[in-house]
C-alpha cells in the first residue's frame, strides 16, 4: 500500500509553479475532454484561450467578469489567511446587489450623479450586513462559518425573488419578474462607447493595491496572517481573535456585497432572480489559484473569466454544454489540490504484513 508522507523541505519553485503545472494539466485533461466529445480539441481549447482575448469587444467582456472576480476573491483571501472558511460570498453578493438596488430605485429624473456613490456604499453595506450575520453566529455561539455562509446564500436568494416577485416588481414589466430598469444617474459609466467595459475595472484595481498594503505593509494585515497561520502565537503575542474574527468576515462581504452593486448598477441595470451568477463560489478557486495573493488574484481572475466567455462560446459555436465552464474550474482547483499535496508530500510504498 502507498502512504502520503510530509516532506522536509518542499520545493519552493515548484510551490510558485503550482498553478501553472495545474493549468497545463487542466488544458491536457480538456483536450483529451473535448476529443471525446466528438469535437475538434483544437477548436474547443481555441474557444477558451485564443478568442476571449482576440478583439477589444472581446476584450471589455473579460473585463466584465474579471472585476467581481477580483473583488470577491480579494475579501475572500484576507478571510483564508486568518483561517476562516467564508464560503457564502454569493450571498453576500446578492444582499450587495439588493442594497444597491433598492437606492438606485429612489432615485428621480432630477437626481444627481451623485447617487451613484450611495449605490455602491449601500451594496458594501448589504454584504457586510450578511456576513455579520456569520461573524455573530461564529462569535457568540461558535457556529461553523462554513455552513452558516453557506446557507445563508439560500436565504438571500430566497429574499430577492420575493422582492422582484412581489413588492418591488416594475408594474409595467408584463408581469415579468423584474424591477424597473435603474436610471442613467444610478448607473456605472462606461468607459468606451459601444463596449460594457465600465469604471469597475479601476475600483478593482485600487482594491488590488488597498489589499495589497493591507496585508503586508500593516500590523492589522500582519496580525490577520498570523492568527491564521499560528493560533498559538498569536493568542501568546496579544492578539485578538475576535477582533480578527470581525474584520476579515466584514472586510469579505463588505467586498462581495461591493462586486453585487457593480454588477446590478452596471450591465443588469435591473434586480432579476438572475442576479446570482456563481461569482461568489468561483472566486473561492480564483483566491486559491491566486495563492491568497492580491496581484496572482487578478492573473487567476483573468483565466477564471476566459473560462466563462469560453463556455459560452463553445456552447454557441461548437454545440457543448454551458456545463463545461463548471467542468474547466472544477479541473483546475482539483489539479491545483492534487499539484500541492505532492509537493508537500510524497507517496511512500508502505509493505504490508
Amino acid at each position: 500500500m502507498f502512504k502520503l508522507e510530509p516532506r522536509a523541505a518542499p520545493s519552493t519553485a515548484l510551490t510558485l509553479a503550482s498553478p501553472l503545472i495545474a493549468l497545463a494539466v487542466t488544458v491536457v485533461i480538456g483536450t483529451i475532454l473535448f476529443a471525446a466529445l466528438g469535437k475538434d480539441p483544437l477548436a474547443g481549447l481555441r474557444m477558451f484561450f485564443v478568442e476571449p482575448l482576440r478583439s477589444g469587444y472581446a476584450l471589455a467582456e473579460l473585463s466584465l467578469k474579471a472585476t467581481p472576480l477580483i473583488l470577491i476573491a480579494l475579501g475572500l483571501s484576507v478571510c483564508f489567511r486568518a483561517n476562516l472558511w467564508n464560503i457564502g460570498a454569493e450571498g453576500q453578493f446578492v444582499l450587495g446587489a439588493i442594497f444597491a438596488g433598492g437606492v438606485a430605485m429612489q432615485a428621480t429624473p432630477d437626481t444627481g450623479r451623485w447617487i451613484l456613490v450611495a449605490v455602491l456604499g449601500a451594496g458594501v453595506l448589504g454584504g457586510m450586513l450578511w456576513a455579520a450575520i456569520v461573524a455573530a453566529l461564529r462569535d457568540r455561539f461558535n457556529a461553523n462559518e462554513i455552513l452558516v455562509s453557506l446557507m445563508l446564500v439560500y436565504v438571500a436568494e430566497m429574499l430577492l425573488s420575493y422582492l422582484v416577485y412581489g413588492p418591488w416588481k416594475d408594474p409595467a414589466g408584463y408581469n415579468f419578474p423584474q424591477t424597473i430598469t435603474f436610471l442613467e444617474a444610478t448607473r456605472v459609466p462606461k468607459l468606451m462607447q459601444g463596449l460594457r467595459m465600465n469604471i469597475g475595472v479601476f475600483i478593482a484595481a485600487a482594491a488590488v493595491l488597498g489589499f495589497t498594503l493591507f496585508l503586508y505593509r500593516t500590523f492589522a494585515g500582519f496580525q490577520l496572517q498570523v492568527g491564521g497561520l499560528a493560533p498559538a502565537a498569536a493568542r501568546y503575542a496579544g492578539f485578538s481573535s475576535r477582533k480578527a474574527l470581525w474584520t476579515a468576515l466584514l472586510l469579505s462581504g463588505g467586498m462581495a456585497g461591493l462586486a453585487g452593486a457593480l454588477d446590478v448598477a452596471g450591465p443588469q441595470g435591473q434586480l432579476t432572480p438572475y442576479v446570482p451568477l456563481g461569482y461568489g463560489f468561483a472566486a473561492i478557486i480564483v483566491a486559491f489559484v491566486g495563492r491568497l495573493n492580491p496581484i496572482g488574484i487578478v492573473f487567476s481572475a483573468v483565466l477564471m473569466s476566459m473560462f466563462y466567455i469560453g463556455g459560452e462560446l463553445a456552447q454557441s459555436r461548437l454545440g457543448l454544454p454551458k456545463a463545461l465552464t463548471g467542468v474547466f474550474q472544477g479541473l483546475l482547483l482539483f489539479t491545483l489540490l492534487a499539484c500541492d499535496t505532492f509537493i508537500h508530500q510524497r507517496l511512500r510504498w508502505v509493505g504490508t504484513k
